[in-house]
């Protein structure tokens, strides 16, 4: 932690992610949220805007306290009440089967160990649970794959660990969901950055998670 992550980077992080073109993606991942719903990666409370009337309430968790700062006005001017309830995704304080939905867009680039936190999100999930997911990853095509590797090391060090080339929905799989509806594709901007996977995913009443 020092200077540059901890006020630098959420401010970049707030600027590129509340454009007009992300905000679209954003309100189509948050369609179909209701009732207790714990977000992970909350940042700066650029979803704030697009929960659904809905939700009951929204318990956020995010490490960064200027991002947290950041979203002081968002989280005023909500409909929904909105409680931090820590910094850790991987550890997180709620009961088990505690949520009707869960919320993470543009968070498992940048986790430790975005596994463990997808396990969490199933463990605190009811049965039929749904896990709603907006994140970037690896691009389909070898040539912005290619790129994508190459550039991996350099975007982990400019942004706080994020990392170009993991896969959202296998991820999500492995954890133990089952994948509803999903869409892939290319969003405006550099190639290597803008491969999206938006989709929601349900927590069978029966299913495990795997480790």
């Amino acid at each position: 932690m020092g200077i540059y992550t901890d006020h630098i980077v959420p401010r970049v992080v707030n600027w590129t992610c509340s454009s007009a073109g992300i905000a679209r993606w954003r309100q189509k991942v948050c369609t179909g949220l209701s009732g207790d719903v714990v977000e992970i990666g909350f940042g700066s409370g650029t979803n704030v805007a697009h929960y659904p009337p809905t939700v009951r309430r929204v318990y956020a968790v995010e490490p960064a306290s200027l991002a947290r700062k950041l979203a002081r006005k968002r989280v005023g001017q909500s409909s929904v009440p909105i409680e931090n309830i820590g910094s850790d995704a991987h550890r997180l304080a709620l009961a088990d089967e505690s949520c009707d939905a869960a919320l993470v867009t543009f968070t498992l680039c940048t986790l430790n160990d975005p596994q463990a936190a997808l396990l969490e999100l199933f463990r605190v999930l009811k049965p039929h649970g749904t896990l709603h997911f907006l994140e970037h990853g690896i691009a389909p095509d070898e040539a912005t794959a290619r790129w994508q590797r190459r550039l991996n090391g350099m975007e982990q060090r400019l942004a706080d660990g994020c990392q170009l080339i993991r896969d959202p929905l296998a991820m999500v799989r492995n954890a133990g969901f089952e994948i509803q509806w999903s869409e892939q594709r290319y969003a405006r901007g550099p190639k290597p950055w803008s491969y999206f996977s938006v989709g929601v995913a349900v927590k069978g009443p029966f299913a495990t998670s795997t480790d």
